[in-house]
């Protein structure tokens, strides 16, 4: 009996250490600032592309804003028995952005050849794709479309947007959650070896750019009540537009005092609030600008027509009241 009962603490012991070492994401962590990029980028422009490797199976990349002021980020996770990438960025020519070489010098060897690559995207908006057709010819790569019924089907959603889906890389799941709003076919990875999640244009520091307020709201709800229960290490996102004082970085060559990529699991908790409180044109709250980008433009657009009647009325005004005064001056 004393031996069973040994054997059963012995038992639970390790189930215990099992459990708590598979919950315990790997370790990593992006130490280097990103590349700033230059006012005047004809002269020793930065590398196209920055690598970060936050550990040694994952790696973070950036386009440089010297190539295209998007500066987008992209995010690629080795397994055992193949790799994805997250996104492929924003520039479509090989010369001027290598990203198809870049990552692929990155990946590990797998019986004689290159590990297998998925391309895939957090949604279909052109600076998350441009560089898809780089990977068109390469062996043993396979790049997935960002439209709607492609996502559906390679990862076999049932109940989209209800349900969450998993990618086995081999001996590391991701799992993949629906997050329409800033796009119909958004979604958002969460890396269970390294606790990431990679969330796109749907969260970032910077602006959140809705399409549709409803799905929006909604999604964001999924993506926390998913992690609610599941360690988070950092959120990371597509883009950074704002920098350490708050102040939005939007285009140009060059990103002046940005502030870091990294977001929290508990920053992340805010945004269905955030969205809740969005009243589905224009809002702020602290490092985020909410807006439908359609509908600013659409205010944009009727201001200026206006502004553009109204002025030819005061110059019609004007030429009628001069040719009256010079009527008189005859008379």
């Amino acid at each position: 009996m004393r031996y069973s009962t040994l054997s059963k603490l012995l038992f639970a012991a390790a189930f215990v250490l099992a459990v708590s070492a598979e919950a315990t994401p790997a370790p990593g962590q992006l130490a280097a600032p990103w590349q700033a990029g230059k006012a005047d980028c004809s002269h020793d422009a930065p590398p196209p592309i920055q690598v970060q490797r936050y550990n040694q199976d994952t790696y973070v990349l950036r386009e440089n804003p010297c190539v295209t002021d998007e500066a987008p980020f992209m995010y690629l996770l080795v397994g055992t028995s193949k790799a994805l990438l997250i996104d492929s960025g924003d520039v479509a020519d090989a010369k001027a952005a290598p990203l198809a070489s870049t990552v692929m010098s990155l990946l590990p060897e797998l019986g004689g050849a290159k590990l297998p690559l998925v391309v895939v995207h957090t949604h279909g908006h052109l600076d998350h794709r441009a560089g898809d057709g780089q990977f068109a010819s390469i062996a043993k790569v396979q790049v997935i479309g960002s439209d709607l019924p492609s996502v559906q089907q390679y990862f076999k959603f049932q109940h989209w947007p209800d349900d969450v889906a998993q990618v086995d890389l081999g001996n590391r799941i991701v799992d993949v959650i629906p997050t329409p709003g800033h796009h119909p076919a958004h979604v958002s990875y969460y890396d269970r070896s390294t606790a990431l999640v990679f969330s796109g244009d749907a969260f970032l520091p910077g602006r959140l750019l809705i399409d549709d307020t409803a799905a929006a709201r909604r999604s964001a709800e999924r993506l926390v009540a998913f992690l609610q229960e599941r360690p988070v290490s950092h959120v990371l996102g597509g883009h950074v537009e704002m920098d350490r004082h708050g102040q939005l970085i939007i285009g140009g060559t060059e990103r002046v005092d940005e502030r870091p990529l990294e977001l929290s699991k508990d920053e992340l908790a805010t945004l269905p609030r955030m969205l809740a409180d969005y009243n589905g044109f224009f809002s702020r709250e602290g490092n985020y600008v909410v807006y439908n980008q359609n509908r600013v433009l659409g205010v944009l657009l009727v201001v200026g027509v206006a502004l553009v009647i109204v002025l030819a009325l005061a110059i019609r005004a004007m030429f009628r009241r001069i040719r009256r005064k010079r009527r008189l001056a005859i008379a």
